[in-house]
């Protein structure tokens, strides 16, 4: 960028200069910059764009004033090469906005980029009066809905089939609109002083156009963040409802300029059911919409409903063949064993874990039915109090995304279903008729048989990744001591897998016990013996088919599954983790990091001199003062005052900071998930919109109203 400030300044004495030299040595003046290239934050602060190139020069003067004609040697340009500087930035501007018109639009709207002569005219000559009228008007419906966007408001009002035949009223941006004209906008007033008050001032598709224009500029921002900071991770939750569509929600992990690891929504990705059209949509939407480089994509993980588990590993698969370093990993946000378990291609599993969450839903939902689970709790662990009152505090938590929760749902199982039972047969009108119908329905799931001896041999199968899993959410230290563990876990479940037979049949008679304690018949599944038909085999028992359909296929698949997220190159990563000081210490400072940074080398601005770097780190930290204190995280780390003068060092920790296996340790920086969880909780199905999510979600995040206003006048001029 210095070079082409060069060639546009026309300084033929500065040609031969490095880019580092003129970055460190030179300055120019902001007058030579167009405002538009310019973001004025502040007053009191002026920040240019990230491609502001200057394009201002008065290259004549100096021929009329002898004494300055030789202090500068400019090389004289022509009005044609002005006028194409000048248009070089508005064109850098709108080339995302395009590609993004093209991946949404049909080939004969995408000839509209390609029509820039006239706006080079147009930005050669002051605006008109009418120009800047309408300059003024499209910012004040941006700014409406800006607004809607942050303050979470849908853009329709009432429905057709709430108002009477022949009976107009607004939808909310139109109110929005007509409220601040009655408030004195003198630019709204003047446009639609004479329009009929039962018409639309702006329609749907023009409020749609204007959505995206918002949405990919706000993004934009963030993005731009992201592409300053070089490496990133890709992060995606769960597949959502967005209007009646499937919708699956992109974040992004980065380490921004003040060294802090933020994790930012950037936007929804249309769920596709094929995998490998899912795939390509992925990468086209991460490359091309969005803009980033994906060589730089060091981790990727996806916590997804169950069913969904295998088409999002296709994605992550495609991604690793495009691009190796893109490990793909388990997210910190979401617990191993969830993980896993949502993981498990098994139809009985994924039942289970649905009416686990619609049990919590329920009991969460009111404060009513909590209370009088509590008192089934109480009388049923009068012998042990501790247990009961830890139960107790469970319940009162999500306790479905704990690392025990198949543990804790064997456990409350008695007390679930007859407090279920006491609300659906109470006579009295205590209980309205959604929760007692709700109660009758989930008390009959629960005393499913095929439902009992599924949570318990889940129980049973996670309990020997539980400790192994707990540690990855743990602390650096815990991270990194895990990773050495992942052989023993391993070793663990496939003598598990020798032995099955000896296994499964502990855990069948767990489940059996357990339903003989609810009065559960212990039987097949209604579904198997109606396949059956005529053709029952009498010698299958119940134990056999559970063995088959469940314990063996969770079992391969678990191991399996393990081995994929811990691949060489992901634990080698991990193993990085002992150049956090406090991993150091307790390795006595006997680390040899520069064996598993290999896969790291070209991330490194000077992989040459690691190996000495890494020696002088180590010193630092072995022979540091008494009363200094060993950085116990990563983020602590990168915060270190004297951090810059270990330039590999510093390197490592960004890229390792990025794994989605990483936990974010700033809460402030990790919002982005959390918001994103509100605004779908807050926001009915029907009213949830992709681009006034990312508005709503990313609030805090600055605008620049007059590129809005000037991307819209590019891409819809006739408008």
């Amino acid at each position: 960028r210095c070079q082409r400030w060069v060639e546009n300044c026309r300084r033929a004495d500065l040609e031969d200069k490095t880019p580092d030299q003129l970055n460190k040595h030179y300055r120019l003046c902001a007058k030579h910059f167009e405002t538009s290239m310019i973001c004025r934050s502040s007053p009191y602060r002026t920040v240019l764009r990230d491609n502001a190139v200057p394009t201002i020069f008065d290259l004549t003067s100096h021929l009329n004033k002898p004494h300055s004609r030789y202090r500068k040697r400019i090389k004289e340009l022509s009005e044609d090469e002005i006028r194409t500087l000048k248009q070089q930035k508005i064109d850098e501007t709108f080339e995302r906005q395009q590609a993004t018109q093209e991946c949404n639009e049909s080939s004969a709207q995408n000839t509209v980029s390609e029509e820039g002569g006239q706006g080079q005219e147009e930005e050669a000559v002051p605006l008109t009066v009418e120009e800047r009228e309408n300059k003024d008007y499209l910012k004040s419906l941006f700014e409406i809905l800006i607004l809607m966007g942050k303050q979470n408001i849908p853009l329709d009002g009432h429905t057709v089939d709430e108002l009477p035949e022949g009976v107009f009223a607004s939808d909310n941006f139109q109110a929005l609109l007509e409220y601040r004209i009655n408030g004195g906008d003198e630019v709204l007033r003047k446009r639609f002083e004479m329009t009929a008050v039962n018409l639309e001032y702006c329609s749907k598709t023009q409020q749609k156009q204007m959505l995206e224009i918002c949405e990919n500029c706000v993004r934009e921002e963030t993005l731009r963040e992201v592409r300053d900071s070089h490496f990133f991770s890709i992060v995606t939750d769960e597949v959502v409802d967005i209007a009646g569509e499937e919708h699956l929600p992109v974040l992004v992990r980065f380490v921004d300029d003040s060294h802090n690891l933020r994790e930012e929504f950037v936007g929804f990705l249309p769920y596709e059911a094929d995998p490998e059209m899912l795939a390509v949509k992925f990468h086209a939407t991460i490359t091309e919409k969005w803009g980033l480089n994906m060589e730089y994509c060091r981790g990727q993980a996806y916590i997804v409903s169950s069913g969904f588990a295998s088409k999002m590993k296709v994605v992550a698969t495609r991604l690793l063949e495009k691009y190796p370093q893109a490990v793909y990993t388990l997210c910190s946000s979401c617990a191993l064993n969830v993980w896993l378990a949502k993981s498990v291609p098994v139809v009985g599993v994924s039942i289970a874990l649905g009416t686990m969450e619609e049990v919590c839903c329920l009991f969460n939902q009111s404060p009513q039915l909590l209370v009088e689970l509590d008192n089934t709790i109480s009388a049923l662990f009068q012998d042990n109090e501790e247990k009961g009152n830890e139960l107790k505090q469970i319940c009162r938590s999500q306790w479905t995304g704990r690392h025990d929760t198949f543990e804790v749902l064997v456990d409350l199982m008695q007390a679930l279903v007859l407090c279920l039972d006491a609300v659906s047969s109470d006579s009295t009108v205590r209980w309205n008729n959604f929760i007692a119908g709700r109660a009758f329905v989930l008390s009959s799931a629960l005393t499913d048989f095929d439902f009992i001896v599924t949570i318990v041999i889940m129980k049973n199968v996670l309990s020997f990744t539980r400790a192994f899993g707990r540690n990855l959410q743990g602390q650096t230290s815990d991270v990194f001591f895990a990773a050495g563990s992942l052989t023993a876990v391993l070793h663990s479940l496939n003598e598990v897998m020798e032995h099955i037979e000896v296994y499964h049949e502990f855990w069948f008679e767990e489940a059996t016990n357990l339903a003989t304690k609810l009065d559960v018949q212990i039987k097949l599944p209604g579904k198997f013996r109606r396949a059956q038909q005529g053709d029952f085999d009498p010698d299958i028992t119940s134990e056999n088919y559970y063995k088959e359909i469940l314990s063996v296929p969770t079992l391969e698949h678990i191991i399996q599954e393990l081995k994929d997220i811990f691949s060489e190159q992901h634990l080698k990563a991990l193993k990085c983790l002992s150049l956090v000081p406090s991993v150091m210490g307790q390795l006595k400072f006997n680390t040899s990091e520069e064996h598993h940074a290999d896969m790291f080398k070209n991330d490194l601005p000077n992989p040459d001199t690691l190996s000495a770097e890494l020696h002088c780190w180590r010193i630092k930290w072995k022979h540091r003062g008494k009363d200094i204190e060993l950085p116990a995280t990563i983020y602590e780390a990168l915060h270190l005052p004297d951090i810059k003068f270990f330039p590999n060092v510093y390197a490592l920790l960004k890229v390792l900071c990025i794994l989605p296996l990483m936990r974010v340790e700033n809460e402030k920086y990790g919002i982005g998930r959390k918001r994103l969880k509100a605004y779908l909780k807050n926001t009915v199905t029907e009213h949830r919109s992709s681009n006034l999510a990312l508005l709503n979600i990313n609030f805090d995040v600055k605008h620049d109203l007059d590129l809005m206003v000037d991307t819209y006048i590019k891409l819809y001029p006739l408008k």
